[in-house]
């Protein structure tokens, strides 16, 4: 796990799609927006982006059952609540906006036990009301208990003038290294003094990709990534569509697999480009305030691995990414799930591929 270097490939395998709005343990499941494998319980992560809307912040715990090359089943055993400082559930926005958090990614620390996840805070700034939350990487223990926050680097401090972090386009992704002594965590889209969103035709954005010491739970160091445009136009000129990085998983020897999740209106389906990214040349950016002054920055590499596109079927919202278990053939399986937005014309869809 997490030492697949070589990839040329991924090959289709199977889909399996979980009813709209299912039921479990009270909870409604829907918004999986970052999955992870823990090979010796077989068993997998699911964090929800509902924001203490319909339940209280949460992730589940499940058995996808992988029979051959196939997706039989997938069944959830368990709703973990999240807490807070205070030991108590995350207040929806409605009971205190300033302090309700919105879940992008979840990864188990085998190492300590415990579980990283994160948030995309909120940035609210009109003529009514101005809400700002920081992002934010959380430890928690296997019961969801708050443990501790990681440490923020300056850049993505939320202001209400336009620099730091956009609203929804921050902490979407992480990873730890094989060691589990680093963490990477990746922002969606650029920040304001970065430059601006992807854009169609060649308008492209750069984005942060930020190491933390897992010790310390500071960063430690900050690369630059170039996102591709976005896919298609909307159905509008000034409607909304969106291309950023949905998460992040590591491959080992410094190279990460990205996924870059494109949407555009008009269109029920996303993008989703997988590519294989390496941080080996890539400058630290730690100390650079604005991309946009900086233009002779070395860069991560990245190589297009598989546009989903090409595979003739319906893509959704893909956000989540996980080895999971080694295939009969002796080769390694990928899965990928897609957040369905709690929209009945979502799927909340698990894709399983092959290595090649």
């Amino acid at each position: 796990m997490g030492n697949i270097t070589k990839i040329s490939g991924l090959k289709f395998l199977s889909e399996y799609d979980v009813a709209f709005n299912k039921n479990f343990n009270k909870t409604t499941i829907g918004g999986l927006s970052g999955i992870d494998y823990n090979p010796p319980k077989n068993e997998y992560y699911l964090i929800s982006d509902d924001r203490s809307d319909i339940n209280p912040t949460r992730f589940y715990t499940a058995q996808i059952k992988i029979s051959q090359t196939k997706i039989d089943t997938v069944i959830f055993t368990r709703a973990t609540f999240l807490k807070n400082k205070t030991g108590n559930f995350y207040p929806s926005s409605r009971q205190d906006p300033y302090h309700t958090p919105d879940p992008e990614a979840l990864r188990y620390d085998a190492k300590n036990n415990s579980f990283i996840w994160s948030s995309e805070g909120e940035r609210i700034v009109n003529s009514k009301e101005t809400i700002l939350e920081n992002p934010a990487v959380t430890e928690t223990d296997l019961n969801g208990n708050f443990k501790d926050t990681f440490q923020l680097p300056p850049q993505l401090i939320m202001h209400a003038t336009e620099e730091g972090p956009r609203q929804n386009g921050v902490f979407e992704g992480l990873t730890f290294d094989n060691s589990h002594r680093n963490l990477f965590v990746s922002v969606e889209e650029p920040l304001y003094q970065d430059g601006p969103r992807a854009g169609t035709g060649d308008s492209t954005g750069i984005i942060r990709i930020i190491k933390f010491d897992m010790k310390t739970e500071k960063p430690i160091a900050q690369y630059a990534y170039t996102i591709d445009p976005v896919a298609y136009p909307a159905i509008t000129p000034n409607a909304f569509r969106i291309n950023g990085i949905s998460d992040i998983l590591w491959l080992g020897k410094n190279k990460l697999l990205v996924i870059e999740r494109s949407y555009s209106t008009g269109r029920l389906s996303c993008t989703i480009k997988v590519f294989v990214a390496d941080l080996s040349s890539a400058e630290n950016i730690s100390n650079i305030t604005s991309l946009k002054d900086c233009p002779k920055v070395k860069m991560i590499s990245k190589k297009l691995l598989l546009n989903m596109d090409s595979l003739g079927i319906y893509i959704d919202n893909i956000e989540g990414v996980t080895f999971g278990p080694t295939l009969p053939n002796r080769k390694q399986s990928l899965l990928f799930v897609a957040d369905n937005n709690f929209n009945p014309l979502e799927k909340t869809q698990f894709l399983l591929f092959e290595i090649e």
